[in-house]
């Protein structure tokens, strides 16, 4: 990968959210709803697509548990399944309940699907309550330590000294704030024109717009794209086949939620042109090509 720019991820990729975004998920569909899914499974809905945005997963997350009380049979494998089937995505897992129950059920749980309340628990669990204060800018009702301080570095100080010898730009589903916050965490100071985060594009990942646009903010003719998920990948195929001029390489990371050979397999299977254990294998092989 001979490149002239290296766009990253954050989630997954510079920091570790297992215990932070993914807890999050879990914990607040829990708070709300006295029920919810596995951690494990949030990688179900990964994979399914269309869920860069955290929110909207638990959201679409939140409408299988309560499902489940209409129709316990339904696991959630098929339901992750039937998201796949329609496109990925939160109208895709309301296209997935309108199939799968009778009117009066589907009707019953979306009177109970509260994505407010949802959105708001899974922010003052995340960011805790003094942050909560500070970014939403109203009053918690649950006292919280914020899960936003459960989140390891994955990028080394070696590996980020390193990535200096090219142009850094980053393409995350976090709200500017939080992206903020990890970047500062990481020690990467990245302009504003160089990153897209969800408050900066509409269509969100896997569409290529961001990495598009960064190619012509940087004027790179071959750009490698580093992230953990399938839409990640799916981000630099799209890229490249609506801007076949420039090179646009996908490389998967196995910190996030695809790991080991299992991992390797999806990421080969999505057409990732790269698989690496960490973002800190990636300066050795962009040097060593």
């Amino acid at each position: 990968m001979n490149v002239d720019a290296v766009i990253l991820d954050i989630d997954g990729v510079l920091v570790d959210v297992e215990d932070s975004y993914r807890r999050a998920i879990v914990e607040s569909i829990e708070h709300v709803y006295g029920d919810t899914i596995d951690k494990d499974d949030i990688q179900l809905f990964k994979n399914a697509g269309g869920f860069n945005d955290d929110w909207e997963l638990t959201y679409a997350a939140a409408l299988y548990v309560l499902a489940r009380r209409e129709k316990p049979r339904l696991s959630i494998e098929t339901y992750a399944g039937l998201i796949t089937a329609s496109g990925g995505g939160l109208e895709a897992a309301r296209t997935a309940i309108a199939d799968e129950l009778d009117p009066a059920g589907r009707e019953k749980i979306l009177n109970e699907w509260d994505r407010e309340r949802l959105r708001d628990v899974f922010q003052q669990l995340y960011l805790g309550a003094d942050l909560y204060r500070e970014l939403e800018g109203g009053d918690p009702d649950l006292d919280t330590e914020g899960f936003i301080n459960d989140e390891p570095v994955l990028l080394s100080p070696e590996t980020r000294e390193a990535l200096k010898a090219w142009p850094i730009g980053v393409i995350t589903g976090r709200p500017a704030d939080e992206a903020d916050i990890a970047l500062e965490r990481v020690g990467l100071d990245i302009a504003d024109e160089h990153r897209f985060t969800m408050d900066d594009w509409e269509e969100g990942k896997p569409h290529p717009h961001a990495l598009l646009d960064l190619a012509d903010t940087f004027d790179a003719d071959r750009l490698a794209f580093v992230g953990d998920t399938l839409d990640d990948i799916h981000t630099a195929t799209n890229a490249a086949e609506a801007d076949p001029d420039r090179e646009y390489y996908g490389v998967g990371v196995l910190t996030g939620g695809l790991t080991g050979d299992k991992g390797r397999r999806k990421y080969r299977e999505a057409g990732a042109d790269v698989i690496i254990d960490s973002v800190n294998d990636l300066p050795d092989l962009l040097d060593s090509q």
